[in-house]
């Protein structure tokens, strides 16, 4: 297990982009997997949307990965005067600027994904307050410990291992959003039919 940890953390000195997209996307991946098997019950290989899985694992690899990798590499080469000040600064920035845009990004990009590009406007609206509260008590304290502690090249693998929790609460909370929103327009659609058998009717 020691040997394993020191090869990731040289792998994540050598090829820090490419360690942690990977890193993204298999703990997207697996949060989308506990969110079904777990949080959705659904019987063991039966039912499960693979599909979604792997939009998932792609979110984290190709989109999450790249942008947090980048973002972190920003906030770790901002100078500041004391390490109070760097500490608070980071997590603020961190919480009121990047959080927002992620959310949105987040509900955007799984829209776009499944093919319903529409609902993106709507799925934002429904989930946007709630996920941004529970992403701010969740990750304020993580941020605090993790650029208080953590050494540079590795804060992003400590929000990582966090976000394996964190992607099971955004899997199941965009699969219910995209549920609902595929019963409203279900029921939109058969109350216009109603509508239009009884103008022919009459």
């Amino acid at each position: 297990m020691a040997s394993l940890l020191r090869s990731y953390n040289s792998a994540l000195l050598r090829r820090p982009m490419l360690t942690q997209c990977l890193t993204a996307g298999v703990l997207f991946g697996t949060g989308d997997i506990v969110a079904q098997q777990l949080v959705e019950e659904r019987k063991k290989g039966v039912g499960h949307d693979w599909a979604r899985t792997a939009r998932l694992t792609f979110y984290g690899t190709c989109l999450f990965g790249p942008c947090m990798t980048k973002w972190y590499e920003l906030l770790n080469r901002i100078q500041f005067a004391t390490p109070t000040k760097a500490l608070v600064y980071r997590v603020w920035l961190d919480q009121a600027i990047l959080t927002p845009v992620a959310v949105a990004f987040f509900y955007g990009s799984m829209s776009i994904l499944e093919g319903k590009p529409q609902e993106a406007r709507g799925r934002i609206e429904a989930a946007y307050v709630p996920t941004i509260v529970r992403n701010w008590a969740v990750y304020i304290p993580t941020q605090i410990v993790n650029f208080s502690l953590v050494p540079p090249h590795l804060r992003l693998v400590v929000v990582s291992v966090v976000s394996l929790f964190w992607n099971t609460y955004l899997s199941a909370a965009n699969a219910a959003n995209a549920k609902a929103q595929q019963e409203l327009e279900e029921e939109g659609s058969s109350k216009v039919e109603e509508v239009v058998e009884k103008v022919e009717s009459v």
